[in-house]
């Protein structure tokens, strides 16, 4: 069985939205690891319709992207891809797969078929899998950034507070620093 991991970018006041984080060949390199490293992606339909839109023409070579980027997106095209969403059936972008039916068994059974382990990147989802403790690890990107908006992460709430142990903390060149935890069980 995988872990299943929720990684995400924030700024130092829990900011989620994607446009607040420096988005560099650092950055890009922090995330396109964590993919390789994962056996397949997990998102919630709004986080997949808005990568749906973008990575796989930059993948193809519809958009101009430098070179990180754009073996990001190639990565990104070939990795399998799971969606949950109770709005829409069909995915046709290559290699997504819907998660239907209950979420805790359909999220379980992905992780026991995937060793390799889940990446989860979608801040809602990620409470509502927290809520079911089916999340094992995080590991996010914290930038140098006080957004003074939302999302944020967590916005939903959680019934009881998450004890977490620091794994590792690697600050990257651009001031962001990676937080790797683990849940304390």
């Amino acid at each position: 069985m995988g872990l299943l991991t929720f990684s995400i970018n924030v700024t130092l006041d829990g900011c989620a939205d994607h446009q607040e984080g420096i988005a560099d060949d650092e950055t890009h390199a922090f995330f396109t690891r964590l993919m390789d490293e994962s056996g397949a992606m997990l998102w919630g339909r709004v986080t997949y319709e808005m990568m749906e839109n973008h990575w796989p023409a930059v993948a193809r070579g519809d958009e101009e992207a430098p070179p990180a980027i754009h073996e990001w997106a190639v990565k990104l095209e070939a990795k399998p891809k799971y969606v949950v969403s109770l709005t829409r059936k069909a995915f046709p972008w290559s290699n997504s797969h819907h998660i239907a039916g209950d979420l805790r068994t359909g999220v379980q059974r992905l992780k026991d078929a995937t060793p390799d382990g889940v990446l989860l990147g979608s801040g809602k989802l990620a409470t509502e899998l927290d809520r079911l403790d089916l999340i094992d690890e995080y590991k996010f990107l914290v930038h140098p950034r006080i957004a003074g908006h939302g999302p944020t992460l967590y916005q939903g709430g959680l019934p009881s507070t998450r004890r977490l142990e620091l794994i590792s903390a690697s600050p990257l060149h651009n001031g962001a620093v990676a937080m790797h935890y683990r849940r304390a069980r």
